[in-house]
């Protein structure tokens, strides 16, 4: 017999003996058959070199015995554990999984697979992100792996770690859809249930957390239906087998025993051939173990041997065989073959798509985290654009109308050219909203980086053009009534653009250093992630676009702290002239509204914008509809009221009046008089002498005017003296009725004539001494020595005053006329002074 029976016994000591006792005591042997436990298996391999003798083993699979350094003569049928590696590679590249983790047991079988696993997926672009051991507990190593984000996991332990890899897996939520468990597949049938009571792990989340796990071994027989070697088809061998071993226990490497005996057997009919070939005196009968040249003959046949067994293709590769891998997966409580790796032909078969995920697609071999821009909504963009170019439509109207009616007194008193700059900031306020609805999803980021300079500079000069066009109006009129030294105040349209011109100089010094030192740009804010909303294995991590740079707080601060000031100063001016009734300045209570409203929505809006800085389509919404209000509610507070007052009461507009104001007298606020020269009233003492005065004065012109009626009848046939009157006098009679008028009007115009003459004391008829202009104006104009002496002087006047009356001049001559011809001594002299109030 040239065959050995193989050694059996796994005790390293009876192991040995054999094998030394079968050398020592003969025959000669040409190979040896066997070798199941490492631990023998690997002595006697790394000894054959001294005897010139090949081993065949069909169980050993140590990783350990693929070191042809080391153990050059031995040979094996059934493939080793390391030749599971290339098969999940494979099956990682088929899934296109780059991204494992692994978690292996602390036993150097289970880490010589993972290192050789390391070699072999580290030139394949895969990477390991983690790598795990544990001894006893693998809580901790599960928990690590979770942290790190691992999805598959390629596992080395035996069936009592495998429960408690499981019941961890369980703990940490690490199964499912989510993750894929590749495991060894040569555990024993219901293994499980072995070790369950070793665990706190209840059965049901036991399997719950197996379920789908893939498992991955040698394939005992060949799924091939071609004959072998020996004239049998693998499925035949296995029912002869069966029938053979009756209710013996089965082994799995039966299959590779039985191939391992043709492999034996084609390598020494092959090694028979090629002495006869080349030395036809020498046999295989003489091999002992000093002769080299005929175990080198025996390692080469073994080398070149290949043919199809009931294993599959037996074909060894530096003494390895290159065999069949199997997949199975865990499914329903059971272990089901899903696909297969056929090493020689480095091919992976997937069986009619049976391996079932837990998901609706293969997991994903990593956290997938896809970034959203959170971006405006398009519907609500479309609807508030609406809402901007109807604003944008109004505005247009108000414009025209304002331009139609810039010759109107109503509008032409109330400034039009003021009222075009509020317009036109109203515009420019609507047209910023298109531009902060602009996102990553309608433009680029450089033209979104390059908006944000844009829509800065458009809001703050719109604010500015329009507001300051307000706060300049609004300050002309607190200027007017509130002058308390009774100057005369000329405020043109020229000074108030200049106002407005002023605040838009700040605003561009700002803007300007602004983009400058530390200009705008485009930032990207992330958020936390978000599981994806249709339910995908991914993960939704939300991005924001903002405007913003290093020192935006610093820039924010100061253009709120000037628009600010703006506002303070003019809701300042709107309270201090709340009470002011014009009707040639009609609009200076809406301003005070606007002011107010603007103010409150600015605050607000504000306050809210930033509070909902994540939620970009609510903060464009409120940035938008405070826009919207602002602008609207200003234009309309400006401009509605006039547009209905030349429609309902064209007359009202054009009509001279005089002016008329009201006052609060809650408080001792006289000084807030609300006059076109706004009077400083004195005490109350003097007020009460100024109205007996006043009584005084009534009656005395109730008796001149008796006398003027009786000289008017005795001056009825000297209209010789018309002439006369007409060209010198006409000064003094507008004096004489404007003290009439005087002192028909009400108590408040008695204050205005008081404190127009302290301003502005009229010269003595014909007097030349200065001194007199320093007395009190009361005595030397109003006494009534003084009335009656002038009186006596100006007696002419009242014949020209009354003659279109009977006929005497031309009754529609409205005015003192100077003839063309009358000479200059006689013509017309400019007043010195002027009672008579009038409208602004």
């Amino acid at each position: 017999m040239f065959l050995r029976q193989p050694f059996w016994q796994c005790d390293n000591a009876k192991g040995l003996k054999a094998f030394y006792d079968a050398i020592k005591y003969g025959p000669n042997h040409l190979m040896v058959f066997g070798g199941v436990c490492a631990t023998v298996t690997s002595i006697i391999a790394e000894s054959l070199k001294g005897w010139n003798l090949v081993q065949l083993s069909f169980a050993a699979t140590t990783p350990e015995l693929a070191d042809k350094k080391k153990y050059p003569y031995f040979f094996r049928t059934v493939p080793s554990d390391n030749a599971v590696n290339p098969a999940i590679l494979k099956l990682l590249k088929h899934y296109h999984w780059k991204r494992v983790g692994t978690l292996t047991q602390d036993v150097q079988r289970f880490s010589e697979v993972r290192n050789d696993l390391t070699g072999v997926l580290y030139g394949e672009d895969i990477e390991i992100s983690d790598t795990e051991s544990f001894s006893n507990d693998p809580c901790t190593s599960v928990k690590k792996l979770k942290g790190n984000d691992v999805r598959i996991i390629l596992g080395q332990f035996d069936e009592e770690m495998a429960v408690k890899v499981f019941c961890c897996a369980y703990d940490e939520e690490m199964y499912g859809s989510k993750y894929q468990w590749i495991i060894p597949g040569w555990y024993e049938n219901l293994w499980w249930e072995s070790w369950i009571n070793s665990t706190q792990c209840l059965s049901k989340n036991l399997l719950a957390a197996m379920e789908g796990y893939i498992g991955v071994d040698f394939e005992p027989l060949s799924s091939k239906t071609n004959k072998t070697i020996s004239g049998r088809t693998p499925q035949q061998y296995e029912k002869e087998y069966n029938a053979k071993r009756g209710d013996g226990q089965s082994s799995k490497f039966h299959g590779y025993a039985y191939d391992g005996i043709w492999v034996i057997a084609r390598t020494l009919q092959r090694a028979m051939n090629y002495l006869n070939s080349t030395n036809k005196h020498q046999k295989i009968e003489d091999f002992n173990y000093t002769n080299h040249k005929l175990g080198k003959i025996f390692l080469n046949a073994m080398n070149e041997t290949r043919f199809f067994g009931v294993t599959g293709e037996v074909v060894f590769r530096n003494g390895e065989r290159m065999g069949t891998i199997k997949f199975t997966q865990f499914q329903e409580q059971k272990e089901v073959k899903v696909g297969e790796y056929n090493a020689v032909d480095d091919k992976l078969v997937i069986i009619n798509n049976s391996i079932r995920f837990q998901g609706l697609e293969p997991p994903k071999d990593k956290t997938i985290i896809q970034e959203e821009l959170r971006k405006i909504s398009l519907p609500l963009y479309s609807i508030l654009s609406a809402l901007t170019i109807l604003g944008m439509i109004m505005a247009s109207a108000f414009l025209f109308f304002n331009i139609k009616n810039r010759n109107q007194k109503l509008i032409k008193m109330s400034s039009p050219y003021m009222n075009n700059l509020i317009i036109l900031g109203g515009m420019l306020s609507y047209a910023s909203i298109f531009l902060f609805g602009l996102d990553g999803s309608f433009v680029s980021e450089k033209t979104f980086e390059t908006l944000c300079t844009v829509r800065t500079w458009i809001l703050t000069v719109g604010y500015t053009t329009a507001f300051g066009a307000m706060f300049a109006k609004t300050w002309r009129v607190h200027a007017i009534f509130k002058n308390v030294k009774m100057k005369k105040k000329i405020i043109k349209d020229q000074k108030l653009l200049g106002i407005v011109g002023g605040m838009l100089l700040i605003d561009l010094c700002i803007l300007i250093c602004w983009q400058v030192v530390d200009p705008l740009r485009r930032t990207v804010e992330k958020y936390n992630m978000e599981p994806d909303p249709a339910g995908r294995d991914i993960s939704i991590r939300p991005i924001l676009e903002h405007c913003e740079n290093t020192h935006m707080t610093i820039w924010l601060g100061i253009v709120y702290a000037y628009k600010g000031l703006l506002m303070l100063f003019g809701c300042f001016l709107a309270w201090e002239t709340r009470n002011v009734s014009i009707p040639a300045l009609n609009d200076s209570k809406y301003i005070g509204m606007s002011v107010y409203n603007v103010g409150i929505m600015c605050i607000i809006g504000a306050a809210v914008s930033f509070l909902t800085r994540d939620q970009p389509n609510v903060q464009f919404c409120i940035v938008a509809l405070v826009i919207i209000f602002c602008s609207t509610i200003t234009l309309c507070l400006v401009f509605v009221p006039k547009l209905i007052t030349l429609r309902t009461n064209p007359d009202a507009a054009t009509q001279n009046r005089r002016f008329q104001f009201t006052q609060n007298q809650k408080k001792e606020d006289s000084k807030t008089s609300t006059s076109v020269t706004s009077v400083n009233q004195a005490s109350t003492s003097r007020l009460e002498g100024l109205q007996s005065e006043n009584h005084r004065l009534r009656m005395k012109i109730t008796e001149l005017d008796k006398d003027l009626e009786e000289v008017t009848m005795q001056l009825q046939d000297t209209p010789e003296k018309t002439t006369y009157i007409k060209q010198n006098h006409y000064q003094d009679l507008n004096d004489i009725l404007s003290i009439r008028n005087f002192t028909d009007s009400k108590d408040g115009e008695k204050a205005i004539l008081k404190n127009h003459l302290d301003q502005n004391p009229p010269a003595q008829w014909g007097s030349s001494d200065p001194s007199r202009t320093s007395k009190d104006p009361i005595e030397d104009i109003n006494s009534p020595e003084h009335i009656q002496r002038r009186l006596s002087l100006q007696l002419p006047i009242l014949h020209h005053a009354y003659l279109p009356s009977i006929g005497g001049v031309d009754a529609s001559c409205a005015s003192p006329c100077v003839s063309p011809s009358a000479s200059p001594r006689h013509r017309h002299v400019p007043p010195s002074f002027r009672v008579m109030v009038s409208g602004l």
